[in-house]
């Protein structure tokens, strides 16, 4: 099965043009070597290998952005495979789509030195025709982006066809048109952070100036936000749920929070967790009754129409 992602071709997508005109997909990140017989089919141990190198160019800079770095890096250069599609935005409003060809290769004293060859197609995707919750994933923050969950509607804008404008990739969504309201609460979360009670302890995780907290991606999956507290001694995985949550998102969480703690945190920071959803019940309550590093929130979506 072909995976799909979204891939930035250097800052603000200056290479964009370079990189469509000679066929491939490129990063860079600092790590002057050809990795060829350095790509381990897991990209922990990539991960592993590498971090503490990125950390020695770049010192000040914490393990959240090492992490970043070396996971695209990796997923560039070993975790895409032959088959996979790219889209690449190019800075007005337009994506090059593209499927990988070819495996991994170095091209020393390049700006993106790390290559795989790219079959550009000659169709490309205009981003005011995608759906908003696709917009919104093609847009995050970072070198790389998973969008395989949206593959229908990308095959449909390659060929041409403008999507279904509500739609919903979340099986355990029930109410379409409920989904439609609060798909955005991810977004609306992040952009309003400092009115929310949040905001008085935490910040979401930023790396100059951009925030590098949202869907920051884990070996379970991306977690919604990473934010920090306003002493640095305490990272948070926060957890959006539509609707209301079970005790399944409890588990979810600590997956979360595990790897936060393993691979991410300082010595003198701990985790901690928070659910924010519009409902609780009563297994959620018994499951967070016996945790101490996991709170719960609810959010209210409010629809009001007045006469003119």
């Amino acid at each position: 099965m072909k995976n799909y992602y979204r891939i930035m071709l250097g800052p603000k997508s200056a290479f964009a043009e370079e990189c469509f005109k000679g066929n491939y997909i490129g990063c860079n990140f600092d790590i002057d070597i050809n990795l060829s017989n350095s790509l381990p089919d897991n990209w922990r141990d990539f991960n592993l290998k590498f971090i503490p190198v990125w950390i020695n160019k770049h010192p000040g800079k914490s393990k959240v952005s090492a992490g970043l770095a070396c996971g695209a890096l990796w997923t560039i250069a070993k975790g895409i495979k032959k088959g996979d599609i790219v889209l690449c935005p190019i800075g007005t409003g337009t994506y090059y789509v593209g499927e990988v060809t070819e495996s991994y290769y170095y091209v020393q004293d390049s700006v993106l030195p790390h290559r795989r060859k790219v079959k550009w197609y000659t169709a490309t995707i205009e981003r005011n025709l995608m759906s908003e919750s696709l917009r919104n994933s093609s847009g995050s923050i970072g070198t790389v982006s998973t969008i395989s969950r949206y593959a229908e509607e990308i095959e449909k804008l390659i060929g041409g066809d403008r999507p279904t404008v509500i739609s919903s990739s979340d099986d355990t969504v029930e109410n379409v048109s409920e989904f439609a309201i609060e798909k955005h609460l991810e977004d609306f979360l992040v952009q309003n952070w400092k009115q929310t009670e949040l905001s008085k302890l935490y910040d979401i995780y930023e790396e100059d100036g951009e925030l590098v907290g949202k869907q920051y991606q884990t070996d379970t999956g991306p977690l919604d936000i990473l934010a920090i507290s306003k002493d640095k001694k305490t990272l948070v995985v926060v957890e959006l749920k539509k609707g209301r949550a079970s005790d399944n998102v409890v588990g979810q969480i600590q997956r979360y929070m595990g790897y936060v703690k393993e691979e991410l945190a300082e010595e003198n920071q701990n985790v901690k967790g928070i659910i924010i959803a519009q409902e609780d019940d009563l297994r959620i309550k018994r499951a967070l009754s016996v945790t101490t590093n996991i709170e719960f929130y609810r959010y209210q979506v409010s629809f009001r129409l007045f006469k003119g």
